[in-house]
């Protein structure tokens, strides 16, 4: 399918052209956008801009910091489940280790896959994720997104520090999920 705005080929089922952001049409659900018609949600294509390092570093020292006082909350209620400190073992943290990569995997998940789009702190900064069409990810894009952080953290968060250097500001996580993080 090509965008009838700007010519460019597009990708099958994208309600928006990713180069121009032109209302494309599709033909599976019967629904036509006119082709003038832009997301009124976002800038216009030659106005977009993406996120970039600096500003997705603050968004995630803020959902850091919100998520750490989870984390402390899983561990205190851990402690006084198993009576202190002292009789805490290694088999009574695995329990606490997991929830608090269960609620992580679920926050981010839930959140940019939700209508804002956006975690706490991508709220804060005004930042969204959205597929390479500009639209809302999926939840299974979304897990598939937080679980490509982990290779980005693994490579000595060069996957990470890789968001500075190109030109649609993705690190190595949005890449393998085909997102981008944009400003609203």
């Amino acid at each position: 399918m090509f965008c009838p705005n700007c010519g460019k080929e597009t990708i099958e089922g994208a309600r928006f052209c990713s180069n121009c952001g032109a209302g494309l049409s599709r033909a599976s659900d019967g629904q036509t956008v006119a082709p003038t018609a832009v997301r009124p949600d976002l800038k216009s294509a030659t106005d977009r801009q993406y996120a970039g390092f600096w500003r997705r570093l603050a968004a995630y020292i803020i959902d850091h910091i919100l998520l750490g006082l989870v984390g402390w909350f899983l561990i205190v209620a851990g402690m006084s489940g198993f009576g202190g400190i002292s009789a805490i073992s290694i088999f009574a943290f695995i329990p606490m280790i997991f929830s608090w990569y269960l609620v992580r995997w679920l926050y981010f998940s839930l959140m940019e896959n939700s209508v804002t789009q956006a975690t706490l702190g991508k709220m804060a900064l005004g930042i969204i994720v959205t597929d390479n069409s500009y639209n809302r990810i999926s939840f299974g894009r979304a897990t598939g997104r937080f679980f490509a952080k982990l290779i980005s953290q693994y490579t000595i968060y060069i996957g990470y520090i890789i968001i500075a250097f190109t030109k649609k500001k993705q690190g190595l996580h949005d890449m393998i999920a085909s997102t981008l993080v944009i400003i609203k």
